[in-house]
């Protein structure tokens, strides 16, 4: 039986406090940061334990999408996982796919919605590192209406609005990481997905108060997409909100973009308005999302023709 290869990608994130200037410099590109700057990063890796729980998140990902893959027993399937700016790198998992003979995979971002300056550029790193040789790769550009990963989205937020006092009055908000507002431009899909995927999930719930917003913002000169959540609180309390649940809809692990963005920041800047801020599980490895994943792999497999 021949194997298909599966190239799961993700952003990456330092193992240790000590490989956080490493990481931060791969982050901008080869210009490492100013004292200052890196001894603030220390500082929130440091206020959620020391180390980011998302590389072996990651892991257990990649190992449970290749377990439920692998049970339909129709075709072989072997995930490999590449990072954008940690080891193992993207284009160490192709090297590894050409050297077990692997012909053909395809490529998945475990992120949902489509940009050219996020999922875009993990794919041209992937083409880049099969041209000569290979694999063969089939990239899957978004997946944010995959039906399970709505699913999932949504039980989750409704799982959270049962734990406000006022479910029916409280405000949920969809979140996703901003990019720099000249994507705005480009023509790019990246606000209309994050739209269409929060718009699928308040259908499905009823919703009568959702909003979008951003958050993780970089540190850059050029303008960068908004609201930032913060500011989206300090409006909700103005309005009169009491309770808000924050839904990350762009992220699909724990790593520090939530657990210090929104578990700390967010929560101790609500806490000073008078708001009580719910947060939605992250999906991880949990079964639900591990099978939204593998149906999004089995689909491309299809389109492939393979």
């Amino acid at each position: 039986m021949t194997t298909l290869g599966v190239l799961m990608m993700a952003y990456g994130t330092p193992r240790s406090l000590d490989e956080v200037e490493a990481y931060y410099t791969d982050i901008r590109r080869g210009r490492k940061p100013s004292p200052a700057e890196l001894a603030d990063l220390v500082r929130r890796y440091e206020a959620i334990g020391g180390v980011s729980p998302l590389r072996e998140i990651t892991e257990r990902q990649a190992k449970a999408v290749e377990h439920v893959l692998n049970a339909q027993g129709e075709t072989a399937f072997r995930v490999y996982l590449g990072m954008k700016h940690t080891e193992p790198r993207i284009a160490d998992a192709v090297a590894d796919m050409r050297r077990d003979g692997i012909e053909r995979a395809i490529a998945l971002v475990l992120a949902p919605h489509y940009s050219a300056m996020s999922v875009g550029t993990y794919h041209e790193q992937a083409r880049e590192a099969a041209r000569d040789g290979g694999p063969q790769l089939y990239c899957v550009n978004q997946w944010h209406l995959e039906p399970r990963f709505l699913h999932a989205l949504a039980a989750r937020v409704e799982e959270a609005l049962r734990l406000c006092k006022s479910p029916e009055q409280a405000m949920v908000i969809f979140t996703a990481h901003s990019l720099p507002a000249r994507i705005l431009d480009m023509g790019d899909p990246y606000v209309d997905q994050l739209r269409e995927s929060g718009e699928a999930v308040a259908k499905r719930l009823g919703l009568a108060h959702y909003t979008f917003g951003w958050q993780s913002a970089g540190r850059t000169q050029e303008p960068w997409l908004g609201p930032d959540l913060l500011e989206i609180l300090e409006s909700l309390a103005k309005e009169g909100y009491r309770e808000v649940v924050v839904c990350s809809q762009g992220f699909v692990a724990d790593h520090l973009e939530v657990l210090y963005d929104i578990d700390i920041e967010a929560k101790k800047r609500a806490e000073e308005l008078g708001i009580q801020l719910v947060r939605t599980r992250q999906m991880n490895d949990d079964p639900d999302f591990v099978r939204a994943v593998a149906d999004v792999i089995e689909r491309a497999k299809r389109d492939a023709g393979w």
